[in-house]
């Protein structure tokens, strides 16, 4: 009896066990009795796979080396999915795996050119390689295509479509914060965001904004019932045209929305070259804040106020700005050691932003997302605005872990239930995935608002 229950249940892999992974594997557990499922979390950390899954019977934690997958290929042999929570460099290596052992794979990363070469073996093995299933990419794609299909069947023509998310912090968390933010998600990623050239349409023209224009080119953004925002540009809006099936649209710009003030700060450290993660920094173990930001300067500082003074000589800023506040608020002028041995100066600055960057006991954090339609029917320009907002419970059930991990979850839970039938490399752009996820996820008060602009 008991072989034949085994031979019946569900088995589900999560490679690793990092912030964003709280609310995919507390879903996982909460409905594996239900499903029959059982979930295996895997992590470099085996403590931290175990808080995950907590005393579930229904759920191991194990140690993993992701430096080792093709020596571990052992723990994909029982599996049905693979849910991949690593960084994006190890999905092709995942993915290499999870077809040599027949498994569907699911992440929240961009597809990568590494990846599209999988969707023919993928489809011939009749597995699912769904990615860009979190919340950007991810709810954005979902709620985006829920909204343009809808304008289409009304006979709607799309001109124009805007789209920009972030993840801040909630206004009752650290009010004396300037910046508005902390870390909520990969540290790494938020230091080296914007890297490259980002490229979009404006009313039929190509765009081009360098890295070191990035922070200097933002767009306003007012979300209804909110606050005032600011977006930049993300790496490639282009390449969504096809995948929207929005051809006929004039301008296409996707982005990153961050409060008011956060991007000319920002545009500080990428304008002295803090955000360079290509070459070793030297005598790291003996430098101080101060130390790090003068070595790129033209001239050495030994106090805060000489440091103030040198920044506003070389950006043309004032001492009482806000960007100078946001510069003091992060202890870049003051005499603390860094605490590092050796870094780039990309891992040099993340290392001291962490010092107030991290979330604390009692913080919570907050997501914005805000869409922009403009289209013609019957003649008349239209327009539809949608956006939705949710915020963090803690620490850990944040709502970056919630607005990227339950997507992933629901998915999950869809594909074993066999409710998708698309294979290959697959985003979620299509309704059969769409709808059922975001209508699970008003569930969890993740639900777009419309309004409409006539």
């Amino acid at each position: 009896m008991a072989f034949a229950v085994l031979c019946h249940m569900k088995n589900i892999l999560v490679l690793g066990a990092g912030r964003s992974t709280s609310a995919l594997i507390s879903y996982l557990v909460k409905h594996a009795v239900d499903n029959d499922w059982h979930i295996t979390v895997a992590d470099f950390s085996k403590a931290a796979a175990e808080e995950r899954i907590g005393k579930s019977i229904r759920a191991t934690a194990i140690g993993f080396n992701t430096d080792t997958i093709n020596e571990n290929k052992i723990i994909f042999d029982n599996t049905d999915v693979v849910i991949s929570m690593l960084p994006a460099a190890f999905h092709p290596i995942v993915a290499k795996v999870c077809l040599e052992k027949k498994k569907h794979l699911l992440t929240a990363s961009y597809v990568s050119d590494d990846m599209k070469h999988f969707d023919g073996e993928a489809k011939a093995l009749g597995l699912l390689f769904l990615n860009e299933c979190g919340l950007d990419p991810g709810i954005d794609h979902m709620s985006a295509m829920q909204v343009i299909n809808k304008i289409k069947a009304m006979g709607g023509q799309l001109f124009s479509f805007e789209s920009f998310t972030g993840g801040l912090i909630a206004p009752e968390t650290e009010p004396q914060n300037p910046w508005r933010y902390k870390f909520t998600w990969n540290p790494r990623n938020v230091v080296l965001a914007g890297q490259g050239t980002a490229k979009y349409l404006q009313e039929g023209m190509l765009k081009y904004i360098p890295y070191q224009q990035i922070f200097q080119r933002t767009t306003p953004i007012s979300v209804p019932g909110l606050d005032q925002y600011e977006g930049y540009a993300n790496r490639d809006s282009l390449k969504y045209v096809d995948v929207y099936g929005i051809r006929e649209c004039k301008t296409v710009l996707r982005g990153t929305l961050r409060n008011k003030g956060y991007c000319n700060a920002w545009n500080i450290f990428v304008q002295l070259g803090c955000c360079d993660d290509t070459y070793t920094l030297e005598s790291v173990g003996e430098m101080r804040h101060r130390d790090f930001i003068s070595s790129f300067l033209d001239s050495q500082f030994s106090s805060e106020e000489e440091g103030v003074q040198t920044i506003c000589k070389r950006f043309n800023l004032s001492p009482e700005g806000e960007e100078i506040k946001r510069l003091r608020w992060s202890g870049l002028f003051s005499d603390e050691k860094i605490g590092l041995t050796t870094g780039t100066p990309a891992q040099v600055l993340e290392h001291i932003l962490k010092k107030k960057w991290k979330l604390k006991p009692g913080d919570k954090d907050f997501i914005v997302m805000w869409h922009r339609f403009k289209y013609l029917l019957n003649g008349k320009e239209k327009e539809i605005q949608a956006w939705l907002s949710t915020t963090g419970e803690d620490e850990t059930q944040t709502a970056m872990a919630k607005t990227v991990g339950l997507p992933l979850a629901i998915a999950c839970k869809l594909l074993l239930q066999n409710k998708i039938k698309s294979r290959g490399v697959v985003i979620p752009v299509i309704p059969e995935i769409y709808d059922p996820i975001l209508h699970e996820l008003k569930l969890f008060g993740i639900e777009l608002k419309e309004r409409e602009f006539i």
